[in-house]
């Protein structure tokens, strides 16, 4: 068995020789998608110096209690006045309006007395010149760099840079094959031997949210020859995943399935639990596979430790491994043993930092537990006993 760092690299490695096109897409459909070439900024922004207050522009220099000006025009928002500003004269101007020249400071309203054309400045008189200087945000050569997954704040950045189009990496596709006698569908009529497959819909919504895009296939039985068609038609997908039937019992079929269509195998089995019986290797066309355990919880941790990271560098990110956290126990652990134990448990952020309690139960058929999860609690091999208020390793989801 090799460690889970060992397994991540060589799962990663896999996944470096997946080369997604890109496409360019509308700003409004960019949310969530990886940006695959640097954007650049046509204007900067503001793109004018702009009154950061309503009130009145005014030479700098006259700035002075008591000073008195002649209202000559007015300045708003998207309709600026365009003559200069002459000594002794004023323009009434309203936030984001841009500042006439001849004007270096913004008089607020509040510290302004007006009568007619006339304004007086005030005793309250207050500091600073309530401009924001043309550049402030970012300069005309401005750039948004890649790769990086767009959020809601780039969208932003990017529209006020007058980007209306973006390159991205197309999603990478994904199949999911389920494989097992003992499985059917959801909403379908098990037998009194059958359970449902489950862990296909959380792997594929992880996959999503991540960036690629997940395909649900037929479940195939456990009929060597049925799993070697079903595995041959998801074969178009970048990164292909099978899902139970990866441990050595008579019935588990997959590796030898896996190894007839010419996967090369890069590793089985894991120094973990839950999911120690991984395969891991790269198809006869170049690409990654992926053979995850079929117990629900092997499979959902087994995709937030190796599936997700090989989602993220298909799409060019750099930093792809599951965030870490430290985090204080809130009740004591017993020794672990010789695998890394990712335990399913619940943290909370408090006024003196982030506590982390471990759910007693941790059988990894266990759905009801991970669902009231928000993270994995790391316990390396052969590490001692744990008490409260000692500090851990955490995975938030």
């Amino acid at each position: 068995m090799i460690s889970v760092a060992q397994a991540q690299a060589m799962c990663l490695e896999l996944a470096r020789f997946v080369r997604l096109a890109t496409e360019t897409v509308p700003l409004a459909e960019a949310a969530g998608r990886a940006l695959a070439a640097p954007a650049h900024a046509t204007r900067a922004q503001p793109p004018f110096d702009a009154a950061a207050m309503d009130g009145y522009a005014v030479a700098a220099e006259a700035v002075a209690i008591g000073a008195q000006f002649t209202v000559v025009g007015e300045s708003a928002a998207g309709h600026g006045w365009t003559g200069t500003l002459l000594p002794g004269q004023a323009i009434r101007i309203f936030t984001g309006a841009p500042v006439p020249p001849g004007a270096g400071a913004v008089v607020i309203q509040e510290d302004v007395a007006r009568d007619g054309d006339r304004i007086i400045l005030q005793p309250n008189l207050g500091n600073g010149t309530n401009i924001r200087p043309k550049g402030t945000d970012f300069a005309r050569d401005h750039t948004l760099s890649a790769p990086r997954v767009l959020g809601p704040a780039d969208l932003a950045l990017l529209a006020a840079m007058n980007v209306g189009q973006v390159s991205v990496h197309k999603r990478p596709t994904v199949a999911l094959l389920a494989t097992g006698d003992e499985l059917v569908m959801p909403g379908e009529a098990p037998t009194p031997d059958q359970i449902i497959a489950s862990n296909v819909f959380a792997l594929k919504a992880m996959i999503e949210a991540a960036g690629g895009t997940a395909r649900i296939m037929p479940i195939a039985p456990d009929n060597l020859d049925s799993l070697i068609a079903a595995m041959i038609a998801m074969s178009d997908a970048d990164l292909q995943i099978t899902i139970g039937g990866a441990s050595v019992g008579d019935h588990d079929l997959v590796a030898k399935a896996a190894q007839t269509l010419g996967v090369t195998l890069s590793f089985h089995k894991i120094a973990m639990r839950p999911g120690k019986p991984l395969i891991a290797g790269q198809t006869a066309r170049g690409g990654p596979y992926l053979g995850l355990p079929g117990n629900p919880v092997s499979a959902i941790v087994c995709g937030h430790l190796f599936v997700l990271p090989m989602i993220r560098q298909m799409l060019g990110q750099t930093d792809v491994l599951p965030r870490c956290l430290p985090a204080r126990l809130s009740g004591p652990l017993a020794p672990n043993g010789a695998r890394a134990h990712y335990l399913r448990a619940h943290f909370r952020e408090t006024e003196v930092g982030r506590d982390v309690s471990g759910f007693e139960q941790q059988d990894s058929s266990m759905l009801t537990i991970l669902a009231e999860a928000n993270c994995l609690l790391l316990r390396p091999p052969n590490d001692a006993a744990r008490n409260i208020g000692d500090m851990v390793q955490i995975f938030p989801f």
